[in-house]
């Protein structure tokens, strides 16, 4: 199986007749404790001492997602995310284009995702021996091979409690004994014969809004992230068209492979044969030259004095189109010269940690009737001087049935097959990385 796939992989590459150069030469998996908890070399054992400039990067950033994606090491390069508490590290000998690795890992756990419902350590330490094919299938020679789930599903399946048990008993493997149908077809993504009895397809469309919110609430930077998921159970081989209401907003497009690019460049539609399952249509960027409607305000007042200081803050609505926000969460890491806060909040509930000095504010849904508040008094170290600058507060929230940016889908049409299928959109907005400054 092996040799046969490695005769499908698509030549071409300048660095394909120097067998010493790789993209990807090991994978490191390291926990929120530090642990390395798996890896996996392509080719020769890379020493786990490599990951030292790792863990030295590590301590110097202040939040797990601060961590210098590469880092340049005398012989190696450390290109590394961080998704579900891991840090998956890649280390690549030679020089590579990093976002390349980057949306690699990215992929390598969306399928541990898709195989095992959560791409958690306890789920990888549970599922070795499936993690391991998949990264052997996935990366052939340090270069990506097979990264489609549905090609992946044929060549691996994926675990279930029967199936454990029938290859624990026979010491048979979860590796198909053929070559996927799809790998040797033009639409390398879908599998032939697929076949439902309810058919089915939904798009969600899910937007998150970074933000800076100044004191008086003018906006200093905003911005929006948008993907189009979708969950497509169709029988045979069919055609979709997606078109929009306003395509012309959407900007720095990335598009899955099955989209035909000419068409959306002519007519501005989404032209394709869709995957069989779950896969991301699009990812798309709405920048700041067009106006973003900030969903939530937050109307802060925090000041110092010596020995303590007032906190107030209150949150509420604003442009969104009638529907409810909801999942608030208000965050707020306070100066290290605070010892404790006592507050009252109209409602929810809220913690203060006094060792990481972090006020959280969980509100809930908002009632635009009666306005969410929090108030309170703030204790400092005694002969600490009160803070010179006010602390940033950064807020949580979702709005469903709504796209920030006004995106609309306006139809979806088939091609290719009789049936009539059901079809489903939703929009969802939810809150990237939003900050208030105080």
């Amino acid at each position: 199986l092996r040799m046969r796939s490695r005769g499908l992989k698509i030549l071409g590459r300048a660095t394909w007749n120097q067998p010493t150069n790789k993209m990807i030469h090991s994978l490191f998996m390291i926990n929120s404790s530090g642990d390395i908890f798996m890896e996996k070399h392509w080719k020769s054992v890379i020493s786990r001492s490599v990951c030292d400039y790792f863990f030295e990067e590590q301590q110097k950033a202040n939040s797990p997602e601060d961590v210098n994606p590469v880092i340049a090491t005398p012989h190696h390069y450390l290109i590394s995310i961080y998704r579900e508490n891991i840090y998956f590290v890649a280390v690549c000998t030679t020089e590579v284009p990093p976002l390349f690795v980057i949306e690699f890992l990215h992929r390598v756990v969306d399928t541990f995702q898709d195989y095992f419902g959560d791409g958690a350590e306890s789920a990888i330490k549970d599922n070795y021996v499936i993690v391991y094919e998949l990264l052997e299938e996935m990366l052939d020679n340090g270069f990506p091979l097979a990264t489609e789930s549905n090609i992946l599903k044929e060549l691996i399946k994926p675990p279930n409690i029967l199936r454990t048990v029938v290859n624990t008993v026979t010491g048979s493997s979860n590796l198909a004994d053929t070559l996927p149908t799809g790998q040797l077809s033009n639409v390398p993504w879908r599998r032939a014969g697929v076949k439902y009895t309810n058919n089915e397809a939904y798009f969600d469309v899910i937007e998150e809004i970074d933000a800076i919110i100044d004191k008086q609430g003018s906006t200093v930077f905003a911005d929006i992230q948008g993907v189009i998921d979708c969950c497509v159970k169709l029988s045979g081989m069919p055609d979709l068209t997606l078109s929009f209401m306003n395509p012309r907003i959407l900007d720095d497009v990335s598009f899955h492979p099955c989209v035909r690019f000419k068409r959306w460049e002519s007519e501005r539609v989404l032209s394709f044969v869709p995957p069989d399952g779950n896969f991301r249509l699009i990812s798309y960027h709405v920048g700041s030259q067009n106006m973003v409607a900030i969903p939530v305000y937050v109307k802060p007042n925090i000041s110092f004095r010596e020995g303590g200081g007032r906190f107030d803050v209150s949150v509420g609505p604003k442009q969104t189109m009638g529907k409810v926000v909801e999942s608030v969460v208000i965050t707020c890491a306070m100066p290290k010269v605070v010892l404790n806060m006592n507050l009252t909040p109209s409602q929810g509930t809220y913690t203060f940690d006094p060792v990481a000095k972090v006020l959280t504010w969980d509100v809930g849904k908002i009632n635009p009737a009666k306005l969410p508040n929090l108030r309170g008094n703030i204790s400092l170290q005694s002969g600490s001087p009160p803070p010179e600058s006010n602390p940033a507060i950064s807020v949580q929230f979702k709005i469903q049935q709504m796209a920030v940016s006004g995106l609309k889908v306006n139809r979806l049409d088939m091609y290719g097959e009789k049936y009539k299928p059901f079809k489903g959109v939703k929009y969802l907005t939810k809150a990237g990385n939003f900050q208030v400054r105080t």
